[in-house]
């Protein structure tokens, strides 16, 4: 299913940002917020190799009608960067989002909306036990629970049936470039001897997303060469032993139906971590959903976080899929 894009007045679109810091264990996040701060708020955390200005349409189009608000996560964009490797680990980067998430809307849960590793992230986040007391829905593209991927692939190694393989096989080829980061000096290299300078023309050529103000940003050599830590910290640890991670915070799924990285099959199986799930696609490349279907995400957005917040909504608390109605089959 998909949604109608909803798209907001060019002056609306000129709202102002405000930028300010959140301290989260001793890193400096930079936060930037836009909209009304009376209104609900959308907490916007970008993934690997971006900054908070990937978000820039989706923004715009929230921000007539929500308080939103996003940050460059550690490592990324005017955010500081530790040097350790066990500082970008998933506990770290979930203790970032609570910060941001109570700094801006200390009264208030948060309607979380997240892609790539801001999704991993906020999964991390929206899985720990009282989420949902501070995050009212979720709204993630392109980015699982690593747990959730290590359960998934034991189980179809435990059962390797032509289909299990067929999936294992599929998603392996999709996830190349993680092996690669892994490499010693590789990825760093790749990026500094040249990737940083053609990612422009990447974007263009593979996620048909066309050159734009703002993105890739200037800092992109030194984000995409931080971020490989992500990666090495967090990847084989969690997917080789993974944990137990529910969540009854009303999760959205949005599948991306081109994405060259993350395959539909991963989601299979995920209302026994998430039984509050309701599941939508988009037609869209894994950078295209933000950079040229903003609109439509910030639509899917609107609709699930209001339902989210409606007693009756098919996410509100007592609705089909909130955390008080039937949990679905």
């Amino acid at each position: 299913m998909s949604a109608s894009p909803t798209s907001v007045s060019p002056e609306d679109r000129d709202e102002p940002v405000r930028r300010t810091t959140v301290r989260s264990g001793g890193v400096d996040l930079a936060v930037y917020a836009q909209g009304d701060p009376a209104r609900p708020t959308v907490l916007l955390v970008h993934g690997y190799p971006d900054t908070h200005r990937v978000w820039d349409d989706v923004a715009a189009e929230l921000a007539a009608d929500h308080h939103v608000v996003r940050y460059d996560v550690r490592g990324a964009g005017a955010s500081s960067a530790p040097r350790e490797r066990a500082a970008y680990r998933l506990p770290h980067l979930a203790d970032d989002l609570f910060a941001v998430a109570d700094a801006v809307s200390p009264d208030r849960p948060v309607h979380v909306l997240a892609h790539d590793w801001g999704s991993i992230q906020s999964w991390e986040a929206v899985t720990r036990p009282g989420a949902e007391r501070r995050v009212a829905s979720y709204t993630t593209l392109s980015g699982p629970c690593l747990d959730h991927v290590g359960h998934w692939t034991r189980h179809r190694l435990a059962r390797p049936t032509p289909r299990h393989l067929a999936q294992l096989l599929a998603q392996a080829a999709h996830s190349w470039y993680i092996y690669a980061f892994h490499v010693p000096l590789l990825a760093p290299a790749v990026w500094r001897l040249g990737l940083a300078a053609r990612w422009r023309s990447v974007l263009h050529r593979v996620e048909g997303v066309p050159p734009r103000t703002g993105h890739p940003q200037s800092t992109l050599r030194d984000d995409a060469v931080r971020g490989i830590a992500l990666y090495r910290a967090n990847m084989l640890p969690r997917v080789t032993r993974p944990g137990y991670r529910p969540t009854q915070v009303p999760v959205q799924l949005v599948t991306l139906t081109r994405d060259h990285y993350v395959s539909p099959a991963l989601a299979e199986g995920l209302e026994q971590w998430a039984p509050h799930l309701v599941r939508r696609s988009l037609d869209a490349t894994h950078w295209s959903a933000l950079l040229a279907d903003g609109a439509t995400v910030a639509a899917l957005t609107r609709r699930f976080a209001a339902d989210a917040a409606s007693p009756t909504g098919s996410a509100g608390p007592n609705g089909p899929n909130g955390p008080n109605g039937p949990t679905p089959p």
